[in-house]
């Protein structure tokens, strides 16, 4: 077996490796998690290619028997994914769709493909008629070759069965380089000419064929016996009854047999009509007392979740998001589908009506919309994140879960009378587990309030385990039904399997991999489940910071910083390519490095690792992590877990560049607000300036690139015209005209002030005072703290007046970073008071307000990040709607300029990049359409796209305003 690794001829043989392979302190850090509870830090990273360079990389392990762990988008949450060798990843580069054949129903593909965009591409190919079934919640960075590992299952498994159904071959790279394919009838070489690989294929196969004759009662009768038997080897799969099927017998080997580097898999037919039955229970064991009855109308999908998870999701993300919930205490998600839309909701209403005579289920609800059905089963599909911080009922505070007990199945009869004694587990232990999961497979998702941290903790937590291994077994189920067993549970499969099974396990391996290089410590030879916890040994240091970094209803406390960056637990929803706008520089990059999972991974091993926090706030590798981040904020609220890296970036700049000469750019851009001052005396002579070959020199002194065109600066008299009169005190609405605002675009102020008073308001034009956005951006706390308690001090007028902001991100910092960083009760009550421009719009035509002219019957919205983050989603969207724009087409993602970071040298490529994933794509399909860009930024990046003919986006005021544009700018 492969030992710890740390010899320096694998450091030698690796860099001279013409794959990639990274050895820094930063990307180890990256890959010493996946989704688990476990850390282990590996020797080097290497990011792939090529078929070739894997071989040539298992080569080296090989030669110099280090371990060698290949995963994918490094979803685990078993611990399968993480090593102290050499990481694979395949995800970076290794992600082509081959070929896609609809007459075969089969798609080949590289390991790395996520398993959404292999389901998008299939339904592009075959126009909507087939697609790839497997659809477990990370679908969106999960990739093929981890699933296959993990042999995972998904929302739908009821009706299309786990990963190992679809696997159809599997080109492998075995532990000594050598490439064979395992087929659904045994094993060959990859290429024909390539003699030795035949005659190790022709030896494994015999081998196999020999473990097989000699366990024939022990693999009929241990294995196979529930539709989500995942725990252990599927050696089943190699009986003669079974056609001798390798290629399915490797799948949820969790890569300790051999590296997959292409797949074959089955594609399946998409049903012309479906739609979704909500159920509401009174609590989870009676949701799975009627999964029987359920599953004899066909479902293609019966999940479930609890009332936690629900809670959560209302306290974190709004009332709104779980609306459309039925009354109940837990639910069920059950997807029926058909030849036609009208069979298919009377088979809803028959079940319906079934459900009802056994008197267990309280509320039913059909969805038929696509909309409302992606908003329903986001709430079912984020239980993994949400789940990890919990809202406890009855406002007690929240507590964290994590996973450990995370995947144990039964058969879907037994699942009702498992969860009745799993509860009575829970309480004798004196833990809460949140349940959700796969219900007609019978497969259930716990996560649970374990305490890693102390030695009493965790020895709880493995007496737990064994326990929780025993009565699963009781039940006739299994350990794991998705997940794999991993570090979390290869050492009670013991509890499951007799000797000779665990004997069996053991030659199966070693048949694959003789010296023990892949993966070792998973199924066969695992160390203790407490082993290797991520949480154990972080020590508890004082670390300061300006922003309140607890949850509300928490006091501050020494260690909120750590436990602030712990939030992640590497779910990867960050490394999602589509839907929401999380995270902006992945999605440029495609490097782990600039994910918000990356950079949170790396602050853990800054908080773990530090002896003095002194020297964690001097980290050069968290500065390199944090470099690409746009501070968009997306993260705090598309991230499941709340992980806002926008403020631990700040944080840690502020700490790291104390004493340090800053980049120009903190000093051009981040005193923005002070130099405006000055500007819009000289206006003229500013931008006379600008349009001199000075303007080159002054940006490059600036640290700003010289590739973005810069708005000329507004004099203060075009304020003043814009505005007009103030009604001061005497107004109902504070109208806050912010910096960016002021100087660059006074008209909008003008507009907003004739919007508002249009409403019969009564606008108190503010625009002496600064929300510190700049200074916040650029970590330069203490002056973004004084700026903002300068501000509360005097919009603190004990009104209720609402606040109305005309810039976004100004808005949000007043909303949400003002009362993190000034612990006033002055800050809270001016926070509470906060609203942005479209929400203005949405509460004045809630009481009957409609713009006077005639609204554009189309607009494309560029939605400001930090109001999609602080505001909600769908801000912009209902105000449009409400003021009576029919079409609203949204380019969901960051622009990629942010504030300071698309004006900086360094950052003009990413930012483009960025702006090329939704803005760009948008404004080439909406060419006619007015387009809505409230933000500076946004509005800066739609110039930028749109050249020759810049200004082509309007603030949502310019838009409303009821005196027509060529008289407002008289």
């Amino acid at each position: 077996m492969a030992v710890r690794y740390t010899d320096p001829r694998l450091v030698m043989l690796l860099d001279s490796a013409t794959a990639e392979v990274d050895f820094s302190k930063r990307r180890r850090a990256e890959y010493s998690y996946d989704a688990s509870n476990y850390r282990l830090g590996p020797a080097a990273v290497a990011c792939p290619r090529s078929t070739a360079e894997v071989v040539e990389l298992v080569k080296v392990c090989h030669d110099a028997q280090a371990s060698l762990t290949v995963r994918g988008g490094g979803t685990s949450m078993a611990g399968n994914a993480v090593g102290e060798g050499l990481v694979i990843d395949v995800s970076r580069h290794m992600h082509a769709i081959r070929s896609i054949d609809p007459s075969s129903k089969t798609a080949v593909v590289e390991p790395g493909v996520a398993l959404g965009e292999l389901a998008k591409a299939v339904e592009a190919a075959t126009g909507g008629n087939l697609t790839f079934a497997p659809d477990p919640s990370s679908k969106s960075r999960a990739t093929v070759g981890g699933s296959i590992a993990n042999d995972a299952c998904g929302n739908h498994s009821v009706r299309y069965g786990r990963m190992s159904d679809h696997v159809v071959a599997l080109d492998l790279v075995l532990a000594d380089g050598t490439q064979v394919t395992a087929t659904r009838t045994g094993l060959q070489a990859t290429h024909p000419d390539d003699a030795a690989a035949a005659t190790r294929a022709e030896q494994i196969a015999c081998e196999l064929r020999a473990l097989a004759s000699g366990n024939l009662a022990n693999f009929r009768l241990e294995l196979g016996r529930i539709p989500r038997q995942v725990s252990g080897y599927h050696l089943s799969h190699l009986l003669p009854e079974n056609g001798f099927d390798v290629a399915r017998s490797l799948a949820g080997s969790e890569g300790t047999c051999a590296v997959v580097v292409a797949a074959t898999v089955r594609l399946v037919d998409v049903p012309p009509s479906a739609l979704l039955l909500i159920l509401g229970y009174e609590n989870i064991v009676d949701a799975a007392r009627d999964v029987p009855a359920i599953l004899e109308f066909a479902p293609a999908a019966v999940e479930g979740i609890d009332e936690l998870i629900v809670d959560t999701m209302r306290a974190r993300r709004g009332v709104d998001t779980v609306s459309e919930l039925p009354s109940g205490h837990a639910w069920l998600y059950v997807d029926l589908d058909g030849g036609d839309i009208d069979s298919v909701a009377e088979q809803a209403r028959n079940l319906l009506e079934r459900l009802g005579q056994q008197g267990r289920v309280l509320d039913g609800r059909e969805v038929r919309d696509p909309a409302a059905r992606a908003r329903l089963w986001r709430v079912r599909e984020d239980g993994a994140g949400l789940s990890s911080r919990l809202e406890l009922p009855d406002g007690a505070g929240n507590v964290s879960s994590w996973p450990g007990w995370e995947d144990s199945a039964v058969a879907p009869e037994k699942l009702a009378d498992y969860l009745v004694d799993f509860r009575a587990l829970l309480s004798r232990f004196d833990l809460i587990g949140v349940m959700y999961g796969h219900f007609g497979a019978g497969c259930m998702h716990i996560r649970i309030t374990f305490d890693q941290r102390s030695p009493e903790g965790r020895s709880v937590m493995a007496e737990f385990l064994g326990a929780a291994a025993k009565l699963v077994v009781e039940h006739g189920g299994t350990l794991s039904g998705e997940h794999g067993d991993g570090r979390a549970r290869s050492a009670l499969l013991g509890t499951m399997y007799s000797p000779q099974m665990m004997g069996a396990f053991a030659r199966f391996k070693q048949i694959f991999d003789p010296t023990g290089v892949l993966n070792p410590g998973i199924i066969v030879e695992a160390p203790a489940v407490t082993q290797d916890l991520a949480l154990d040994g972080v020590p508890s240091l004082q670390w300061r910071t300006s922003f309140a970094l607890h949850e509300v209803g928490e006091s501050a406390g020494a260690n909120d910083f750590a436990e602030a960056v712990q939030r992640c637990i590497g779910v990867g929803r960050c490394r999602s390519r589509s839907g929401g706008v999380m995270c902006p520089s992945y999605r440029a990059t495609g490097d782990e490095k600039d994910s918000t999972r990356g950079r949170a991974r790396v602050l853990q091993e800054m908080v773990r690792g530090s002896r003095t926090t002194r020297e964690g706030w001097q980290s050069q590798e968290v500065r390199e992590a944090l470099d690409l981040c746009l501070s968009c904020k997306a993260c705090s609220t598309d991230s499941p877990t709340g992980v806002d890296m926008a403020t631990y970036k700040s944080e840690f700049f502020d700490h790291y560049y104390t004493g340090r000469r800053r980049p120009m750019a903190h000093y051009s851009l981040g005193w923005l607000p002070t130099w405006l001052k000055i500007t819009s005396r000289i206006s003229p002579i500013v931008n006379a300036a600008l349009s001199t070959p000075l303007k080159s020199v002054m940006l490059r002194m600036g640290g700003l690139t010289t590739e973005r065109e810069l708005p000329p600066f507004a004099p203060r008299k075009k304020l003043r015209r814009a505005v007009g009169t103030t009604h001061g005190p005497a107004g109902d609405i504070v109208l806050l005209v912010d910096t960016f605002t002021k100087g660059f675009r006074p008209e909008v102020a003008g507009a907003a002030k004739r919007v508002i008073e249009d409403a019969g308001h009564r606008a108190d034009v503010r625009t002496e005072l600064c929300c510190g956005l700049t200074w916040i951006s650029t970590g330069q706390l203490p002056h973004a703290r004084k700026q903002l308690a300068a501000t509360a001090e005097v919009l603190d007028d004990r009104s209720d007046r609402p606040i109305v902001v005309t810039e976004p991100s100004c808005a949000a910092a007043l909303k949400k970073d003002l009362p993190e960083l000034v612990d006033s009760d002055a800050a809270r009550r001016v926070s509470a008071r906060i609203r942005s421009f479209a929400e203005q719009v949405t509460a004045q035509t809630e009481k009957g307000w409609r713009p006077r002219h005639a609204v554009p019957a189309e607009v494309t919205v560029q939605t400001h990040c930090h109001e999609y983050a602080v505001f909600g989603a769908q801000t912009q969207q209902r105000a449009l709607h409400a003021a009576g724009v029919e079409t609203v087409r949204e380019a969901t993602g960051c622009c990629g300029v942010a504030g300071n970071f698309g004006f900086e040298r360094n950052h003009f490529a990413t930012s483009m990049q960025v702006a090329e994933q939704a803005l760009g794509p948008a404004l080439d399909a909406s060419q006619d359409a007015t387009i809505l860009a409230d933000g500076f930024s946004c509005h800066m990046q739609v110039r930028q796209l749109t050249e020759p003919t810049p200004n082509a986006s309007q603030h949502l005021a310019q838009i409303l305003d009821p005196q027509p544009q060529g008289e407002a700018h008289r």
